[in-house]
């Protein structure tokens, strides 16, 4: 008999929790950081592998809004998207065109978790030095 814990009930159906995920890749491949900010549940927490502390609901969108402001034709290659028990799982390539020109692929897994149909926590593992011609 497993002693692991019971999987915690869904909080919306695998269909809607997609549905939120097409919704906030398309407001970033728009620049639409506003729009994110509405899929955003207020308490937001967002954890990357390239830094310990955790952002908060502003510091999030102030990230977006400074990539979004540095990379055009913004757009993401989905490897992977799964329903989670609560929330989904993506894998994708952000590609975009640095301000010199050359072509930018970042590649990323995020693990978020949704709580009556909001963004309540993201988990992002992903290699930034791809950005680094954003920066020079």
């Amino acid at each position: 008999m497993s002693s692991d814990p019971a999987p915690p009930a869904p909080d919306a159906a695998p269909a809607d929790v997609l549905a939120l995920a097409d919704r906030l890749f398309a407001a970033i491949e728009a620049g639409d950081i506003d729009a994110v900010g509405d899929l955003y549940d207020e308490d937001v927490r967002v954890w990357t592998n390239i830094d310990p502390r955790e952002r908060d609901l502003r510091r999030s969108l102030n990230v977006l809004r400074w990539l979004t402001s540095h990379l055009q034709d913004i757009r993401y290659e989905i490897r992977r998207r799964d329903a989670l028990p609560d929330g989904f799982l993506q894998e994708h390539t952000l590609r975009g065109t640095a301000p010199d020109g050359s072509e930018v692929a970042m590649p990323a897994c995020l693990v978020v978790t949704v709580r009556d149909g909001r963004i309540v926590r993201i988990h992002e593992y992903l290699d930034p030095s791809p950005l680094s011609s954003l920066t020079t």
